[in-house]
């Protein structure tokens, strides 16, 4: 069964080509039925059965995400078919900047608390390391390349002293299932209500410490962005998540350098205006609770 056979079986099939994933996409329609098609390489099975799995778990939870449908591998296994409801509704990226501040707000507490409900659905259990040595072996290299090859600026050294005098708070931190990409380009608004879609993010193999999903919070619009801290934690935000949120943004960015030097180039000028930016949203890593909460 190829890709051209399987799709024979709808009445209509639209490829989609926006996103960064590797698989091909597709919106389907069998009769009134709409779905998404996402099309992989078959080495790719057992990741996509564990997504399947996962997001098969929330939506029987209630969560609003897309309904899983089916997941088959083609005959000669080079492919694998995974099938999904499709979610109607506006990209919330798309929309938010002509959405009012009030209701920015609202939708982000809406957001915030789909968030904590789908860590609190899929806990992390029997894991052998915990997260401080997972973190640890993806970021210390990272951070090590960018003292050895990194663009300085300034204060970054206020950036590296932070993670050092903090990371203590990495131990004993609980690990769930992470939807691994929480930002208002993967969410839909569908009449007020807020639907979460594309899981197939695997940073850190989609599970760790539930607060570092907010590294990819949407700070450009600051009331969404209080309303999703808010909405997670019921407007009663612990001292040690800003301490932890701090460093969990600072690093992305200070790590994303190198790999803009080499990789990305264009970019580079941007990320160190986003590290420069955050040196002052953070007081200068004095002061984690970010300015635009305050």
């Amino acid at each position: 069964m190829d890709i051209e056979t399987y799709l024979s079986g709808f009445d209509k099939a639209e490829k989609i080509n926006k996103g960064m994933a590797r698989d091909d996409k597709y919106r389907c329609r069998r009769g009134r039925e709409e779905y998404l098609l996402r099309v992989a390489d078959g080495e790719d099975f057992a990741e996509k059965r564990n997504e399947f799995e996962h997001l098969k778990r929330l939506s029987e939870a209630g969560l609003p995400v897309p309904k899983c449908v089916e997941l088959v591998k083609n005959d000669d296994g080079s492919k694998v078919f995974t099938l999904l409801s499709w979610v109607t509704g506006e990209d919330l990226e798309g929309v938010i900047s002509i959405i009012s501040a009030s209701e920015q707000y609202e939708i982000g507490k809406q957001a915030g608390s789909i968030l904590r409900r789908i860590h609190e659905t899929c806990p992390e259990t029997g894991t052998e390391k915990n997260w401080y040595d997972r973190y640890a072996e993806t970021i210390n290299p990272r951070l090590d390349a960018y003292r050895n090859e990194g663009v300085p600026f300034a204060g970054f050294e206020k950036i590296l002293k932070y993670f050092d005098a903090n990371k203590h708070l990495l131990r004993e931190r609980p690990m769930c299932h992470h939807h691994g990409d929480y930002h208002t380009g993967n969410l839909i608004i569908d009449s007020g209500k807020v639907w979460v879609i594309d899981w197939h993010t695997m940073d850190f193999e989609s599970f760790g410490d539930p607060w570092y999903e907010f590294n990819r919070l949407d700070t450009k619009y600051p009331e969404f962005a209080k309303g999703q801290i808010d909405g997670y934690f019921n407007e009663n935000i612990p001292e040690e998540f800003w301490r932890l949120f701090a460093l969990y943004i600072s690093v992305s960015a200070i790590t994303s350098i190198v790999w803009a030097k080499y990789f990305a180039p264009d970019e580079l000028d941007n990320i160190l205006r986003l590290n420069k930016s955050i040196l002052t949203i953070f007081d200068d890593m004095e002061n984690p609770v970010p300015k635009w909460y305050r």
